[in-house]
This record gives structure tokens, C-alpha cells and sequence, in this order.
């Protein structure tokens, strides 16, 4: 085993911490820039002193040979120490600061030297480029040593090449000013990394805040466990940014929406369309528990903002209690009714037993074949006009409910609706929710009614629904098709405002409409049209003849099993 600790180990690699990590990156990458920006700044810097070095010797030259009594002196006199050439080369060098200022003839014999000896000697490097009447800038060893150059053609007064001028600058002095600019650059570099290094610092302290002092693999571990939470729980989550564009959208979410994770980063209502549905989780429908539909779903919504302007909503599937909470409802309603009638056969009954103890006995024959016919003439007067057994029954029930609440329910005449429902759970719960609201507004107004309409034209049913009671005002004739509005108390098992709107998304899914209007005595009247939704009159036959068919298959193999 080795000697060091885990912890030890941990402390010689890099730190765990979000925070100390960047801060560490960001410094090293402001020292490695500062480097290497004075890196690149001194490389060129040493390069452009050699060229205004050269540059300077070259400009002293060309001074020098400018100046025509040097000329005519050059010709004139001989190479000596103290030639009029020596001294006007000398005066030069001390004003400019030059190394040397060397003369010479066409041959390349010094008139004039720094080292007096020299004169008379041939220059050390080659002045043929100068002496062809080319200007020569260069950094060379002579006999003073390393020096930057300039080098002239040195001309007469009729513009004849007499010799040359060679100016040196010092190489030691060029050195010397990029050694003593160092130090300047060094503290401009160093001032850059100290602001580097201090803006590191408030980023990696706002990375901290941000982060929460977390470490990378703690921030790995936490989007590891939150990916695994939000695809296994049971509610569907959406997360939307601040401009409103869906960023997150787990498993449950993309079944209750109907979605896909193709319109991650889409705005939600190019997502969604327009609808309650999308208005509650953009904001623009504030409250909790909020229900909305989408599709055949009842969803119950809540949606929570965020720090970065943001939110998180979620969805529950309440399509299930809702069903469950109509028949409940509706279960009640019946053992109201049930309750009611066992009060009114118990009357009954009396009233029997009188007339049969008073002996009047045809008296007592009519009244029982009244209340028995009663109940019967109304189930056929429904069955007679609606052939469809679901809605039949519905009927039926509800016309025992209305009786009992005080509502006269009716059927007109004209009524006629085929057993060819390509849908019949879906009308069935269209006329349910409708005659349930109808009864609510007509209970307890005078001479109340609940009168059901349904009738066939070609493959459309037309269903018109109209009550007693007060009515829909002309302003909240298309907000009561809203998921959530509602004008009653919620029932025990939760909220209402579902019932219409599930009527129009029916409508709405077989092609056909939903609209309400004031009906002609008073009162509200809703009319559904339904465009497709009967069957073909030949389809419809057929598969009246394959039921058949199959049923007489069935008994005619019955006995042979028997056998």
C-alpha cells in the first residue's frame, strides 16, 4: 500500500471545488497570456532597435556626405591624423554620438577613423555597394567590433562618386536600450496580470455563489439523480426559460401533452397553440391547482417561477377522478332520486291499501295501471326516437332524475336518431354533461323544463338541448366553454368548470361545433353539430349482418359440442 493518504493525494491534484478549480484555470491563463504577450512584444521589440539603429548610422551618413567641402577635401589632401577629412569626421561623430564616422576614397582607403592608426588602411568590410551609389544598412564586426551601420556614397560638386561614408552606431548601445525597456514591460505585464488575476477572482467567487461551493462531481451526481428522478416520477414536469421556450420536458409531461423532444427550445405557444392549456404554464393564468384539458385529458397544472425569470410547471392526470368524481355525482344524483321514490311508493302503497280496504277495487286496478303505465310510456316514448342503446339509457335515466328534481325532461316529436354512432361513448357524454347542466339551471324555476333534441341529416347529428332556467348572458357565451369557468359551488370531490369544455373538445374532435343562444321561451340553448357522426346506412347493415351471422354460428355449434 502506498504511504499517502487519500487526502494527501487529493491535496497534491487539483481541488475539488468548482470555485477553486476556475480560479485556478483563470490564473494560469492570465499569467500564460501575459507571458506570451511580452514574449511576442520583446521578439519584434530587439528587431525594430537593430532598424532605427541602422537607420540613425544611415541618416548621419547621408548628413555627412551632403556636405560638399568634405568632398573636395578628400580629393584634395592626403590620409593623415590631422587632415581637414579627420577633423570634420570627428567634429560629426561627437555632435551625432556615432561610434565612427569613416571617409574613404574610391579604393576604400580610410581619410578618417576613430583609431587614428587606421587611416591610410583599407575599410575591414566590403564598400562596393556604397561606392556604386547604393545606400547600405547593416549590423556587422569591423575593427571596433559588433556595430549597426549606415554606409553612403560620398559625391563631388559635379555628382561624381569621389568615395563613401560608413557611419557606426555602438551594438552595445542598442542592447542596452532593450535591456534597460524591460523593466517597463515587465511592470506594464505585471500590472495586466494583477487585473487578470483580480478578475479571476470575482468570477470565480460569482461561479461560487452560483455553483453553491460545489464540486464538479457533485454537480455531475446531481444532474445524474435529477435526470433519473424526472423521467421516473408519475407527474410531468415542463421547465421554461425566461423568454418562454420549453427547455425540459420529461417522460410523463410528453405523454400528458401529447409532445415530442423535438420542441425543446421552442416557445411554448408554437408548441402547445393557443389554449388554457398554454396560458397556464407561460403564467398568463395565476393560481393553484389550476385544471386544463388537452386532448381527452383533464390536467391539473401548478406552476412555479424561478430565480433566473424562468419556471417549473407540473402536470397531474386527473382524467380518471374526474370520470370517477361525474359518476359519483351522478350516482348520488340517482340515489336522491331513489331516495325520493321510495318516499313516493311508500305514498303509493298507502293510497293503494285504502282503495283496496274501501273495496273500491276497479278504483285501485286503474290507479296501480297508471303509475306502472307512466313510467313505461316514457321509456318508450324514448326508445321510439332514439335507437342508439347507450344514449337511450342515458336518457332514460335522466328523465327519472328530472322527475324527481321538478323538471319536466322531453323528447320532441321530430327527435329520430339511428343506432349508426360511430362514436356513441362520445355523444353519450356530450348530452350527459349538457343535460346535467341544463337540469341544474332549470331546478327550482317555475314550470321547468329540460327539452332534448337530437336528430340525423344524412351522416350529421344535430343535438339542441334547451332549459328554463336564466340563461347565458351574450358576453360569457364563448368564457363558459373554458376550462375552469364555472358559476356553481364544487361538488366534494374536487373543482367544476370541466364539463363544457370536454363538450367542445368532442365537438371539436369529430369536425363539428358547440354554441350556445338564448332558446325561444327563455333560457339557454346549446346546439352541437357533429358532421360525421354517423355511419354509412350500408356499413352499418353490414355489420348488423356479420353480428347476426356470428351469433347463429355460435348456436349452431353449441349443440354439436354438446354431443
Amino acid at each position: 500500500m502506498s504511504p499517502t493518504s487519500p487526502a494527501r493525494r487529493r491535496r497534491l491534484g487539483l481541488p475539488r471545488r468548482v470555485f477553486s478549480q476556475v480560479l485556478l484555470m483563470q490564473l494560469a491563463i492570465a499569467a500564460g497570456v501575459a507571458v506570451l504577450a511580452t514574449g511576442l512584444f520583446l521578439a519584434p521589440l530587439s528587431d525594430q532597435l537593430d532598424d532605427q539603429a541602422m537607420r540613425r548610422a544611415l541618416a548621419i551618413a547621408q548628413t555627412t556626405a551632403a556636405q560638399p567641402q568634405i568632398a573636395e577635401d578628400l580629393s584634395a589632401s592626403r590620409p593623415t591624423s590631422d587632415g581637414p577629412v579627420q577633423a570634420a569626421a570627428e567634429r560629426i561623430r561627437r555632435a551625432s554620438g556615432a561610434e565612427y564616422v569613416v571617409i574613404m576614397n574610391k579604393d576604400g582607403v580610410r581619410w578618417s577613423h576613430t583609431d587614428r592608426d587606421q587611416i591610410g588602411k583599407v575599410v575591414s568590410t566590403d564598400p562596393s555597394d556604397a561606392l556604386a551609389g547604393h545606400d547600405v544598412m547593416e549590423i556587422d564586426n569591423g575593427t571596433l567590433g559588433r556595430s549597426a551601420r549606415g554606409k553612403v556614397a560620398l559625391r563631388d560638386a559635379g555628382g561624381d562618386i569621389v568615395g563613401a561614408v560608413s557611419v557606426g552606431i555602438e551594438y552595445d548601445s542598442v542592447r542596452a536600450r532593450l535591456v534597460h525597456s524591460i523593466p517597463g514591460l515587465l511592470a506594464y505585464a505585471g500590472g495586466a496580470l494583477a487585473v487578470g488575476v483580480l478578475a479571476a477572482y470575482l468570477i470565480s467567487r460569482r461561479v461560487q455563489r452560483q455553483t453553491r461551493d460545489l464540486a464538479f462531481s457533485d454537480i455531475s451526481a446531481l444532474l445524474a439523480e435529477r435526470e433519473a428522478m424526472l423521467h421516473s416520477i408519475r407527474e410531468g414536469v415542463v421547465a421554461i426559460d425566461r423568454s418562454g421556450r420549453i427547455r425540459l420536458l420529461n417522460d410523463e409531461a410528453q405523454r400528458l401533452l401529447g409532445l415530442g423532444t423535438e420542441v425543446i427550445g421552442q416557445p411554448l405557444d408554437d408548441a402547445l397553440g393557443a389554449g388554457r392549456t398554454t396560458d397556464v404554464l407561460a403564467g398568463r393564468v395565476t393560481g393553484t391547482d389550476l385544471l386544463t384539458v388537452r386532448g381527452q385529458r383533464v390536467l391539473v397544472a401548478n406552476r412555479m417561477p424561478t430565480d433566473d425569470g424562468g419556471a417549473v410547471a407540473t402536470l397531474r392526470d386527473r382524467t380518471e377522478l374526474e370520470q370517477l368524481g361525474r359518476e359519483l355525482d351522478s350516482t348520488r344524483g340517482l340515489i336522491d332520486a331513489l331516495r325520493a321514490q321510495d318516499h313516493e311508493h311508500a305514498n303509493r302503497m298507502h293510497t293503494l291499501l285504502g282503495l283496496l280496504e274501501l273495496e273500491m277495487y276497479e278504483e285501485a286496478a286503474e290507479f296501480v295501471g297508471e303509475v306502472a303505465g307512466a313510467h313505461r310510456v316514457t321509456a318508450e316514448q324514448i326508445t321510439e326516437k332514439v335507437h342508439d342503446p347507450l344514449l337511450a339509457a342515458l336518457l332514460v335515466g335522466k328523465a327519472t332524475v328530472a322527475a324527481e328534481r321538478g323538471v319536466a325532461l322531453s323528447v320532441p316529436r321530430h327527435s329520430a336518431l339511428p343506432d349508426r354512432l360511430v362514436d356513441p361513448g362520445g355523444l353519450v357524454t356530450i348530452v350527459g354533461n349538457l343535460v346535467d347542466n341544463a337540469l341544474d339551471a332549470a331546478a327550482g324555476t317555475r314550470h321547468a323544463r329540460v327539452e332534448i333534441d337530437v336528430r340525423a341529416d344524412g351522416r350529421t347529428v344535430l343535438l339542441q338541448v334547451r332549459d328554463s332556467g336564466p340563461g347565458v348572458p351574450a358576453g360569457q357565451r364563448e368564457a363558459i366553454f373554458t376550462e375552469g369557468w364555472t358559476t356553481k359551488e364544487p361538488p366534494a370531490h374536487g373543482e367544476r368548470g370541466i364539463g363544457l369544455a370536454l363538450v367542445r373538445r368532442l365537438a371539436e374532435r369529430q369536425g363539428g361545433s358547440v354554441r350556445v343562444g338564448e332558446a325561444p321561451d327563455g333560457g339557454a340553448e346549446f346546439t352541437v353539430v357533429l358532421p360525421e357522426a354517423l355511419a354509412e346506412p350500408e356499413l352499418a347493415a353490414t355489420d348488423e349482418h356479420d353480428e347476426r351471422s356470428h351469433e347463429g354460428a355460435t348456436m349452431t355449434t353449441a349443440p354439436k359440442e354438446s354431443q
